[in-house]
């Protein structure tokens, strides 16, 4: 396989870092982006790996990002959007979005979006991680903050996830033909760092303790991104669609998560509250 260029967002630990080996050990060109140096920098030295700083909290530091990676590289064979969290606390970001969907959605969501001409030529694959979590979803356009109803951290969690899966679609509608392949997936159920700080008690007792056992590897995580960065669209997987961590598209899919007029609408919302002219 020729060299690739590949970006992965939330590279320091868990699914991004494991991910990062197995492309490294590929011979692909990694380009790894994280909140903290220290820990970046431990995953991608021993990789050759070039470092990228932006906390996804902050939609001026991912603006930042895409003119560092510009600057780095006029060619994106995978850009994947890795990054993600799940919070128990309400917080409102500096830029006016709840925390859960601005990390999980709408920082991909202006990353992709402003490397677009580099990714239609470039005939990139731009790989979303989602989650089964998705099915818990039940997203709201008129209460995205939850000004009028109680923040519950795993609606929460599946309305960004659903965020995913809608986003994807949006990619595929809007620019497939011009190059473009877009996937989500579901990396399973994976034991990292992931809700360990910022999780629900349920979930914390799950990551911090010996239940911890019953999940996945953050490599079976990596496996799955791989297999689809890896693939060839149209024959490996079809773009614009969601794979299970069986390798497989949902059988039973949501009915928000295949609702053609929401994805538009939520693409229509999503690109305004980061400052995006429509595409």
């Amino acid at each position: 396989m020729p060299q690739r260029t590949i970006v992965i967002t939330g590279a320091s630990d868990g699914i991004g870092a494991a991910a990062a080996h197995t492309f490294a050990e590929q011979g692909d060109r990694l380009l790894l982006v994280g909140r903290r140096a220290d820990k970046l920098t431990a995953v991608a030295r021993p990789l050759g790996a070039e470092t990228f700083i932006a906390d996804v909290e902050k939609l001026d530091d991912v603006r930042r990002l895409a003119d560092q990676l510009r600057a780095a590289t006029d060619q994106i064979d995978v850009l994947a959007n890795n990054a993600g969290g799940l919070f128990a606390t309400y917080v409102m970001t500096q830029d006016g979005n709840e925390r859960t969907m601005q990390v999980n959605h709408y920082a991909p969501f202006l990353l992709t979006n402003l490397l677009m001409d580099v990714l239609t030529t470039s005939n990139a694959t731009v790989v979303n991680t989602s989650s089964v979590g998705h099915s818990m979803a039940k997203l709201d356009l008129e209460d995205l903050d939850y000004q009028h109803s109680n923040y519950a951290t795993m609606r929460a969690y599946g309305n960004s996830k659903l965020a995913n899966i809608l986003f994807t679609k949006g990619l595929h509608k809007r620019f497939h033909d011009q190059g473009l392949n877009a996937v989500a997936f579901h990396p399973g159920n994976i034991s990292s760092n992931f809700a360990k700080e910022e999780g629900s008690a349920w979930m914390k007792l799950i990551y911090n303790t010996p239940l911890a056992k019953m999940l996945s590897t953050p490599q079976y995580g990596a496996d799955n991104l791989a297999w689809l960065a890896n693939g060839t669209p149209g024959v490996t997987w079809t773009s614009g669609e969601y794979y299970t961590d069986k390798r497989t598209p949902l059988k039973r899919p949501t009915s928000q998560s295949v609702d053609a007029d929401l994805a538009d609408a939520f693409w229509t919302e999503s690109a305004r509250r980061v400052g995006l002219a429509q595409a």
